[in-house]
Formats: structure tokens, C-alpha cells, sequence
């Protein structure tokens, strides 16, 4: 049965191959991360999980340190580990602690927890995830209002093992080709304010 303990030993088992199978492409962009950007190679910050409560979310680096817009401190290289999702994948490490899921909505900063009406706050009822239908249907190309709900409907919704694996096999693809690692205007994704 593919209840929360059903999709909490999944994720234990595929971060744990995926970790062992990943490990010299994650050494490797720790080494180029390391070589391009300097220290630290692993970008460290709060993100609200489960229940709304803040976890410390891994990613590798992509922008230089110092003053400057995201987009100024953005080189090429970040901007291709961005593309990639390449950057992403440290938090295979915070599946396995618990903290994330492979499946699931993207977790998102801790300031934007004031901002979220009752219906934005299902998001809580699950853990966030390395992947989910937002970045399914295209990652930052998708505007506030419309991630916003699909990651409620996903939380609202019953777990079904059908589902996640459906979600894994559409970001493949969204991940290959590079797609929304920026919405239009933007570096990266502008802030939510609550007032879209």
C-alpha cells in the first residue's frame, strides 16, 4: 500500500542507490563548483518542510559571491548547473534525512510563509520534494497562481504510487532539455509577494 510510510521507505531506497550511483558526477560537480566559484561549494538555506517547518535544503552553487543581482552574479557555468538541475541533486541527501521527498511540491523560503492563503498552506500537509508537478510542468516557466495550485492539488490529492512515478517520468525530460531553469525577465524566479 502506497501510504506515507510506503512512500517514505521509496525514498529512502532510491536516494540511497541514486547517492551511490550519482557519486562521481556529484564529486565531479563539487570539483568544478569548487574550481569556478570557490568556497563553499554547497549553497545552504532555510526552506519551510513539512508542517511549515524550516529544514536547511543543499544545493550545489551557481552564483558568484558579492554585491549584484542574481542575474550579474549568474555566470555561464551557473547558469548551465542551473539548466541541468545538476544543482539540485545534493538534495538527494535531504530526502534520505527526511527532510524532502523525491516527489512532492518544491519547498520554498521561509519568508513567503506569511504570504500563503489557507489554500496555498495544503503544501504543508506533505513533504516537499526534489521534483513535483510544478517543475513536471516546466519549473520556472510556470507563474505564481498556477504552481501555487498544482502544488495544493498534489497535497490534497490521495498518494498514489502511479502518480509520483508519473511526476518522476515527466521532469526527466523538462530536466534533459533544460527547460524553465528561469522565468522570462528573470535570473532565476521573481519573489513571491503574495499579491499575484
Amino acid at each position: 500500500m502506497y501510504d506515507a510510510w510506503g512512500k517514505r521507505a521509496l525514498d529512502m531506497v532510491a536516494a540511497s542507490l541514486l547517492l551511490v550511483a550519482l557519486a562521481p558526477l556529484l564529486l565531479l560537480v563539487a570539483l568544478l563548483v569548487r574550481l569556478r566559484l570557490g568556497r563553499p561549494v554547497l549553497f545552504v538555506q532555510l526552506r519551510a518542510g513539512r508542517g511549515g517547518r524550516a529544514f536547511r535544503i543543499l544545493k550545489f552553487r551557481s552564483m558568484r559571491d558579492g554585491a549584484g543581482s542574481d542575474a550579474e552574479r549568474l555566470d555561464v557555468f551557473g547558469r548551465a548547473l542551473r539548466r541541468s538541475a545538476l544543482d539540485e541533486l545534493p538534495q538527494l541527501l535531504n530526502v534520505l534525512r527526511g527532510e524532502m521527498s523525491l516527489v512532492g511540491p518544491r519547498p520554498l523560503p521561509l519568508d513567503y510563509l506569511r504570504h500563503y492563503a489557507p489554500r496555498h498552506a495544503l503544501r504543508f500537509r506533505v513533504r516537499p520534494g526534489l521534483t513535483g508537478p510544478v517543475v513536471a510542468a516546466g519549473r520556472n516557466e510556470v507563474d505564481w497562481p498556477a504552481r501555487l495550485e498544482l502544488d495544493a492539488a498534489y497535497a490534497a490529492a490521495p498518494l498514489t504510487l502511479r502518480g509520483d512515478l508519473r511526476l518522476l517520468a515527466a521532469t526527466l525530460p523538462v530536466w534533459l532539455a533544460g527547460r524553465g531553469a528561469h522565468a522570462r525577465g528573470h535570473a532565476t524566479m521573481p519573489p513571491f509577494t503574495g499579491t499575484e
